[in-house]
Formats: structure tokens, sequence, C-alpha cells
């Protein structure tokens, strides 16, 4: 029942195609949190990421790293834009996760055109992050972002700087957006060169709520085993990404089985048949 592993980028860890998305413990108790470690551990998940921002997430992972610290790659995000900010945020953060360093350091949702300037410029987070690795407080830095811009913007940024992942959304309906999935191609293929890791998510994302909120997630996910396989399969059937977890505890069960028994891509007459089954919309137009 163990999900396979591949080189996360140039770091050199062996990480599982399916990382643990943490958003999913932002508003969870300790003692759900800690099913959901026994969980990972069952499926062989040995990468984690979350986020300052992702609520309570830090917290609850902080009392599995005295005991499991060295079984998982860790990762965050900082969403600060200038040197203090990140600088007191990513404090808060080892302090939170208890640990002394992390992994991976990510620049949080970086798409827009001001904010990046701020961020990329002088006193700007990727200023500090850098000091942060030169101290060993980081090994890797990243770069995160949702809306069918982040391409555009992930390669904006990788011109500015030698990141090692980035993260950005790909499922089948938003492969249908003739620009996105150009951009997501040269971003591929960018990666193959230079060696970073490419992360996915919103693998599972059914549609907008149309109504009120039924899941932690901020899209409706799908939530049958036959429709999570389906969009599970489809991901992971591209060579080199991996699939971040959706952001709920309900729904992760279903996509770490679909994840440890991929074996092949579904057709696009299945895909298509799904999306008109299940009411699919795609979440960024």
């Amino acid at each position: 029942m163990t999900i396979p592993k591949q080189p996360f980028g140039r770091t050199g860890h062996m990480s599982t195609r399916t990382i643990f998305g943490a958003a999913a413990l932002g508003r969870v108790k300790q003692d759900e949190a800690d099913q959901v470690l026994d969980l990972l551990l069952k499926y062989g998940v040995n990468h984690i990421d979350t986020a300052a921002s992702y609520g309570e997430s830090e917290l609850r992972i902080g009392p599995w790293m005295p005991a499991h610290r060295a079984k998982f790659f860790l990762a965050t995000k900082t969403g600060e834009r200038t040197y203090d900010a990140a600088k007191a945020e990513f404090e808060r953060s080892l302090q939170r996760l208890q640990v002394d360093s992390v992994d991976l350091i990510q620049l949080h949702y970086l798409v827009g055109e001001e904010e990046w300037d701020v961020a990329m410029g002088p006193g700007g987070v990727l200023e500090y992050l850098q000091e942060a690795r030169d101290q060993r407080l980081v090994k890797y830095i990243g770069v995160t972002g949702h809306d069918v811009v982040v391409t555009r913007m992930h390669l904006k940024s990788l011109e500015r700087f030698d990141f090692d992942s980035v993260l950005l959304p790909f499922n089948y309906l938003m492969m249908q957006n003739e620009t996105y999935a150009a951009g997501f191609h040269e971003i591929l293929e960018l990666a193959q060169e230079r060696g970073f890791a490419v992360q996915t998510i919103k693998s599972i994302c059914r549609r907008p709520y149309p109504g009120e909120r039924t899941h932690a997630t901020w899209y409706e996910p799908l939530t049958t085993q036959t429709s999570v396989d389906k969009m599970v399969h489809w991901v992971l059937a591209q060579e080199g990404v991996f699939l971040n977890t959706a952001g709920d505890i309900g729904v992760l069960p279903l996509v770490l089985a679909a994840a440890s028994r991929f074996e092949a891509r579904p057709s696009d007459e299945d895909m298509q048949a799904a999306v008109s089954e299940w009411d699919m919309v795609p979440l960024f137009t």
C-alpha cells in the first residue's frame, strides 16, 4: 500500500509522489491530527507541506517532530513580502513546528506584480530566505501560486532566482485551458533542464462551491473513491510531478488510497465522461 517515490528535484530527497498537504490540519484537534499521522505512516508518505497561514497546522505538526522528524521532508511557507516580516514569521514557524530547521521554505502565493516587486527587491522576503539558507535554518527555497496567471509569474520568478521547487494547480479541467496548459508545459520543460521540483495542487477539485461549504477545502472536492481515483491517476500519469493532497482530512484517505493503486492514465473519453457525470467546473478561468 505504499506510494512510489521519486527525486524531489535536485534536493536528493526521495519524496513520495503524493505529498501531504497539511492545510488539512488547520482546524482540527490534536487527536485528529495524530490519526492523520498514523495514516501517513501507513502509506509511507514522507513529505509534509504546510504554511504559516494554514490555521493551526504548524501547531498540530509540532508534536510529531520530536519522534518523527527524520521520517519527513518538512516544508512550510511564508506569505510575507518584506525581509523583517518574513524573518519574524519564519522564526515563529520554527517554534510552532518544534524544529531547528526545515527542508524547504516557499514564497506563498506569489502572483501579484506589485508584491512580486517587493518580494524580489532589496529588503524583500527573498533576501531574508537566502540569509536563512546561509544560516542553515532551511536547505531549499521554493515559490507557490494559484490562478491562470501563475505559470507566467512562476516563469518570471525562475528568471529572477534559481528556485528549488514550484507549486501550482494541475488537473484535467485546468489543462483544457490552452493558455494555462502551454505555460504549465513550459515550466515542466524548464524543470527538466534545471532540476527543480514541480508540486501540483487541486487534483480533486470538482468546482467552486455552488452554495454552503461542505469541506475544509476552499473549493468543492470530489468525494467518491471512483471519482478521486480518476483525477489522482490522471495527475500521477504526468511524469515528474508531485501531487499535494487536498486540504481536508475527510478526503485524505481517498487520495492516498488512489495514489497507492496508480497504474495508468485514464483515457480522455473516461475523463470527459467524469467531468459530465460529476458536473465539474474549472476553479480558475
